[in-house]
């Protein structure tokens, strides 16, 4: 229905342009929305005022110059002038009872539309280093990605979800190495575990499948571990230099082949884990991106040798920079380190380079707000390519705070205190903790309430609208006859709170395209409680299985619309729809 005012409204300015009275350089920018006072119509516009400047004249002047042509349109009842110069429209009750039969025909597909058709759309999100379990923080984006790429289907657009696995670099590793000193220790040797190194329970578990499978195989005495290797001790040490020391010993003694086996062995059984949590989690990929892949194809190296040829790169102190600074970023940036290995940086153009050059028309990140320094770099290097950095948005998460009562737990891999998305998952349950993450704009700070999550009262946002849901199967299990989905009969729901529920269900496409177009799954998750709010309060006025065949037929209808509805709503931000609770 919006649609179609914002169509004729478009008609209109673009009648004004063509007989002379309008001259504009731009499109207007008008809006149409929903009204919250049923008073003041269904819908109103600010075209009116949008108008005023170009045309030279007041809102109201132009707002009654347009009102004798919208009211010949056979959409609206009547159209009045409001305020300083809105417009608001009064439907004809024909059409607007109408949705309530698109609603029965449609079903499950009510609220997706092709106004994405033939865009193409690349999504990355979580992307967590695999150096431990997913923790709670992990969990926003896992949830936000995926509702916004359920979102972008829903549509039309043509999605492809990734992770982009950080599989080589330092901080792996630091994970080899973790788990092959715990290795050493289940060998009986004695150390001083680097107070940087990983120390969570999930390296122990490695290391003893290691010393399983291998025995004492690869167990070499730690006396001589430390002489050439730079101290750690809190005062005046250098634990960064020490843990990169432990790694170069951990290297020369197990030598090549050895190595790689404590390497694969961690990232495999912590990869493994991470796809399971997010398939219990109900958050799937089109693919798993391994950054290993760009060395081994040698596009890392590749991209390099193009940033040199294309003038932005110079070398200093032995090492690589890539000039960032001159397009846009705060400092210049190293790509190749003086021991000639590239850095984290260099991988990450070069995946960027590989997602540009298959051609999508859009490509979304989605990132930790604590990496929102790195956006302008990775658009430098691509500018510097000469690719289009604009088909690149990257969309940023606050990370969530759990808290159980007064206290915040603690979310650090690398200590190992931390809560796994895991844990969450089964002490709230999945529907929970997805409908819990996407409930705030993705960009702002979320307290995690674990009490309220697991509460089954009103207060508690999810069960709440689940509740709805198995309210209205419990009403359509009692009536004994099936609901016909043919001849809807709005015109007897004549009472104040079906009118109201007819227009709020009338609204959920629109918040469908609203929710997609501004990246905001929030949007979705608050329509769908306020509809739960009207339809509790109708079904705690109401009577449906009344003895009037044709009555209790109109509300079973209205009600099972607002079925669907729910069930599509949820669907989208991965809740499910419980007939019972």
């Amino acid at each position: 229905m919006k649609d179609q005012i914002e169509s004729s409204l478009q008609s209109l300015v673009d009648n004004l342009i063509a007989d002379g009275s309008l001259t504009i350089e731009a499109p207007i920018a008008f809006q149409v929305t929903r009204t919250k006072d049923p008073a003041h119509g269904n819908f109103a516009s600010n075209i009116a005022m949008i108008l005023a400047k170009p045309m030279r004249k007041s809102p109201r002047d132009i707002a009654a110059l347009l009102l004798p042509k919208l009211e010949q349109d056979p959409l609206f009842e009547r159209v009045e002038i409001a305020g300083p110069g809105f417009i608001n429209f009064f439907l004809v009750q024909e059409k607007s009872n109408a949705i309530l039969q698109q609603v029965l025909d449609a079903g499950e597909r009510f609220g997706c539309n092709d106004s994405g058709a033939n865009q193409s759309l690349h999504i990355e999100y979580v992307s967590a280093n695999p150096t431990g379990p997913l923790h709670v923080g992990h969990g926003r984006g896992a949830a936000y990605g995926a509702s916004l790429a359920k979102l972008y289907v829903a549509n039309g657009y043509r999605v492809h979800r990734e992770y982009y696995v950080n599989d080589a670099g330092r901080q792996m590793d630091i994970l080899a190495t973790s788990v092959w000193l715990r290795y050493l220790e289940l060998c009986g040797e004695e150390l001083v575990f680097p107070s940087n190194g990983y120390k969570g329970d999930y390296v122990w578990d490695i290391a003893a499948t290691a010393h399983r499978t291998h025995a004492a195989k690869f167990q070499h005495a730690v006396d001589g571990f430390y002489s050439d290797v730079p101290t750690d001790e809190p005062q005046g040490g250098d634990k960064e230099a020490h843990i990169d020391g432990l790694i170069a010993v951990a290297k020369n003694l197990l030598t090549v082949d050895g190595y790689s086996i404590f390497f694969d062995l961690a990232i495999d059984t912590i990869l493994a884990d991470i796809r399971d949590d997010l398939g219990l989690f109900g958050v799937e990929y089109d693919n798993w991106y391994s950054e290993r892949s760009l060395f081994a194809d040698q596009r890392v190296e590749k991209v390099i040798d193009r940033l040199e040829v294309s003038g932005h790169t110079y070398r200093k102190d032995g090492a690589l920079w890539f000039a960032s600074s001159k397009l846009g970023d705060e400092k210049d940036r190293v790509v190749v380190r003086e021991n000639g290995t590239p850095t984290y940086f260099a991988s990450d153009i070069a995946y960027h380079v590989d997602k540009l050059e298959q051609g999508y028309d859009q490509i979304i990140n989605i990132w930790g707000a604590d990496h929102h320094g790195y956006i302008p770099r990775v658009r430098a290097a691509l500018q510097a390519l000469n690719l289009d950095a604009d088909k690149l948005k990257v969309l940023l998460v606050q990370f969530a705070n759990l808290y159980r009562g007064e206290e915040r737990l603690q979310m650090s891999t690398r200590s190992g205190e931390f809560v796994t998305l895991r844990s969450l998952r089964k002490e709230v349950g999945c529907d929970a903790a997805r409908f819990y993450y996407v409930m705030r704009k993705s960009e702002q700070h979320l307290d995690f309430d674990l009490e309220l999550a697991t509460s089954t009262s009103n207060e508690n946002p999810v069960y709440y609208v689940q509740y709805a849901h198995a309210r209205i199967c419990s009403v359509l299990r009692q009536n004994l006859e099936p609901v016909t989905t043919e001849n809807a009969s709005a015109e007897l729901l004549s009472e104040e709170n079906e009118k109201q529920l007819l227009q709020k269900i009338a609204d959920y496409p629109e918040v469908v395209r609203s929710a997609c177009s501004k990246q905001a799954p929030h949007i979705l998750v608050q329509y769908l409680r306020e509809l739960a709010q009207r339809f509790h309060n109708y079904y705690n006025a109401t009577q449906f299985l009344v003895e009037s065949k044709e009555l209790r037929q109109a509300r079973l209808q209205l009600i099972l619309a607002i079925q669907h509805v729910l069930v599509n709503g949820l669907d989208l931000v991965g809740v499910s729809a419980p007939e019972k609770m």
